[in-house]
């Protein structure tokens, strides 16, 4: 699955209305902790078709960055639901951000 950039546009329907649970990963150019972990989020998108992964651009969508209370990035953000179910702060190894998901479901 590709990954969708989220902004206050359509963070209701792509996020909030979501019937999978969905990664969000807060970033900006700028930061290269951001430009570390990008490419890692993205081959998640690619691995796990049971997440929706969207990426927040918090230059560029400061209401969304604000709402979520970013002080630090990249922040990582899984919610289910609509809820926030876990978060974490700073560059983080794959097999990290993967405990964040929730395990595939069996269907």
């Amino acid at each position: 699955m590709s990954v969708v950039t989220i902004t206050k546009e359509n963070f209701r329907q792509e996020v909030l209305q979501s019937r999978q649970p969905v990664l969000l990963d807060f970033w900006a150019d700028w930061c290269a902790p951001c430009r570390r972990v990008g490419p890692v989020v993205d081959e998640i998108a690619g691995e796990r078709p049971d997440i929706k992964v969207g990426k927040v651009d918090v230059t560029g969508q400061r209401e969304l960055a604000a709402a979520f209370q970013v002080a630090s990035i990249p922040m990582l953000v899984v919610l289910e639901g609509g809820r926030v179910v876990c978060q974490t702060v700073g560059a983080q190894p794959k097999e990290a951000i993967l405990s964040l998901l929730p395990s595939v479901r069996q269907r």
